[in-house]
């Protein structure tokens, strides 16, 4: 067989989003980002929408998102990308307008943001990356630090008494009326993959279709923050994180 023969469409196993750019990434060996990036990227091009969407990023490990997406971005300040996202999809209402955020980001500074996002029902999609810690800013508690998980600031382990308890943000977001659409997925197996990918090009359609806000919830890994290889780290997710973030649809309004 040549190679003209291997490379026609219908030889094709797998190709290379347009989407995604040429940049290599720069994210830690183990990080759950890479992964999300892809297959988000993949969602955009399936849909056909990639001239017509525009990413908010904040501060954080997700700012890098714009090195590998090739659409229009707009960066917002720490904890505010739904409020940017929300004006950008009132003065353009036909975009397909998404925010991608961390944990330290959207549950800490960036709490009240999402919350008022939520509840007015913004046409957009929120993709929040939980994975317990501040990557970026030197492995500090978030919100989310699982009770008795060590962090540069909780050296013992999180405190009840001292910390409060961890902050399960999809559970908060699915009783406000605005949300269409609530899921809770991860990315460190082959079956998560798909399902993530399946939620993420859900909350696209419903956002679209004008539903309400669409919440995409990633549990993730932080090899990192967390001191632990790689291998090591998507074992500590599954025996830990996944067990009180549990991975499914919370809410799915038609």
């Amino acid at each position: 067989m040549t190679i003209e023969e291997i490379i026609k469409p219908e030889n094709l196993a797998y190709g290379k989003t347009k989407v995604l750019t040429d940049a290599p990434m720069h994210y830690c060996p183990g990080c759950s980002h890479g992964t999300v990036h892809k297959i988000l990227a993949e969602v955009i091009d399936d849909l056909g929408i990639q001239e017509q969407t525009i990413g908010v990023t904040p501060v954080g490990c997700s700012v890098l998102l714009y090195n590998y997406l090739d659409v229009d971005w707009v960066e917002a300040a720490h904890g505010r990308a739904p409020a940017v996202a929300t004006g950008i999809k009132r003065v353009n209402p036909d975009m397909h307008v998404f925010a991608y955020q961390g944990d330290g980001d959207l549950a800490a500074i960036g709490t009240a943001e999402i919350i008022h996002a939520c509840n007015r029902g913004d046409n957009i999609t929120v993709i929040f990356i939980n994975n317990g810690i501040y990557g970026m800013t030197g492995g500090q508690m978030a919100p989310t630090t699982l009770v008795g998980m060590k962090t540069a600031t909780t050296p013992h382990g999180r405190q009840v008494d001292l910390n409060g308890y961890p902050f399960k943000v999809s559970e908060m977001m699915a009783q406000l009326p605005g949300t269409c659409y609530v899921t809770r997925q991860a990315v460190h197996t082959p079956g998560a993959v798909r399902q993530a990918r399946k939620a993420l090009k859900k909350a696209f359609e419903k956002s679209a279709a004008k539903k309400g806000l669409s919440f995409v919830e990633i549990v993730a890994t932080c090899s990192s923050g967390w001191k632990l290889l790689p291998v090591e780290s998507n074992k500590w997710m599954a025996e830990n994180m996944i067990p009180f973030y549990p991975l499914g649809d919370i809410k799915d309004s038609e």
